[in-house]
């Protein structure tokens, strides 16, 4: 199953998703490419696949993505082979922006699209500039775009809102184990089941 989750810039979303792959089994990441330069805190292949432009534009030119967009002048994108690769079984989790959410949907996947959303505005900003690892034009960039893409919050099937840290994982967890009960991924379960009553 593919979990496509999605929200501004400092809504917190990296972090919950942390907590989610260490605490399901059977969930993974998919690793997204970007162009923008890379976080002191962040690991190449971890948190990113961290390319030049003109390789994301080569691949761009082989189709090679599900999504891309330009977010604050970097560009991001989601491969094709770190969605199709789910076949090694488990779920797979989508840190995406909202433009790339809404290029997800239009593929018409069998997916679960979550709205992370900050408490308030003033935390939002709180929280970009308490980062440290942004300008202040950046920071200033980063709130201007959150207020267009809160405007999409009902297109999503959930949302959560991060106001506790803990109380958030646990509502994306409780997603994900709700959505693995749904009758599109029991099917092959239940066949045997039905059989054994002679249905």
């Amino acid at each position: 199953m593919l979990i496509v989750v999605t929200g501004p810039s400092g809504s917190g979303k990296s972090t919950i998703l942390r907590h989610v792959l260490r605490d399901l089994r059977g969930v993974r990441f998919s690793v997204s490419h970007t162009t923008r330069p890379r976080r002191p805190s962040e690991k190449d292949g971890r948190d990113y696949h961290f390319v030049d432009r003109a390789e994301f534009e080569r691949k761009i030119r082989r189709n090679a993505f599900v999504e891309w967009a330009v977010v604050h002048g970097q560009l991001y994108g989601t491969s094709k082979r770190e969605v199709t690769s789910r076949g090694k079984g488990g779920d797979v989790l989508l840190d995406i922006d909202v433009q790339g959410a809404r290029q997800v949907r239009a593929l018409d996947l069998d997916a679960v699209f979550v709205f992370i959303l900050p408490p308030a505005f003033r935390e939002l900003k709180r929280r970009l500039a308490g980062r440290g690892e942004d300008k202040p034009a950046i920071v200033e960039s980063r709130l201007k775009t959150a207020r267009l893409e809160i405007k999409d919050y009902d297109r999503f099937d959930y949302i959560v809102i991060n106001d506790r840290l803990d109380r958030a994982v646990l509502e994306l967890e409780s997603i994900i184990l709700a959505s693995r009960c749904r009758l599109s991924e029991r099917k092959a379960q239940v066949r045997p089941i039905l059989r054994s009553f002679g249905a």
